[in-house]
């Protein structure tokens, strides 16, 4: 799975309520959950942001609540990915959950600028910048995890398995 974008980046501890503002946790249609992500930081992202595009952050991304609104709310959008120095643990499970590829490695995160064309390969967790050229290795998922980001997700991945098992 090689998935390929523009890099839009920010800094440390950006909490979820910065990726989806507390203000429309009453919201639960995706689409209007993506018109909002990231809008109290950066107000040009939901209009501007291109399928394919990856977040490109520093320590501790998704910190705060556990809301599962917030990797909801950048999977809508239409980014490809996450790549951080670290993640807030909770984000980093709500992703999987709802199958959003996310890496953490600290090296293609000094390495990216906004704007910058990213290249990243969820089999191998390699992160290229196609505008420096420069190649940065993530540790890859567990083949189990690999499996859920494919599938979209713990409910597809859980619904699947079901009806393997019910051919079997």
């Amino acid at each position: 799975m090689t998935q390929a974008g523009r890099a839009w980046k920010y800094g440390d501890h950006v909490d979820t309520d910065a990726i989806i503002p507390a203000r429309y946790l009453n919201v639960s249609a995706v689409e209007e959950l993506a018109r909002h992500c990231m809008e109290d930081i950066d107000a040009d992202f939901a209009g501007a942001v291109q399928p394919g595009d990856v977040i490109v952050a520093g320590e501790n991304f998704g910190c705060g609540s556990s809301r599962e609104h917030a990797p909801l709310a950048i999977k809508g959008a239409g980014v490809s990915g996450v790549v951080a120095r670290s993640f807030a643990r909770i984000f980093y499970r709500n992703a999987i959950n709802i199958g959003l590829p996310i890496l953490e490695c600290p090296a293609a995160v000094e390495d990216a600028e906004s704007g910058h064309q990213l290249e990243i390969d969820l089999e191998t967790g390699q992160i290229r910048s196609l505008s420096t050229g420069r190649v940065h290795q993530a540790e890859p998922y567990p083949a189990f995890m690999m499996e859920i980001i494919r599938a979209g997700g713990l409910v597809p991945y859980t619904r699947q398995r079901i009806a393997e098992d019910q051919v079997s």
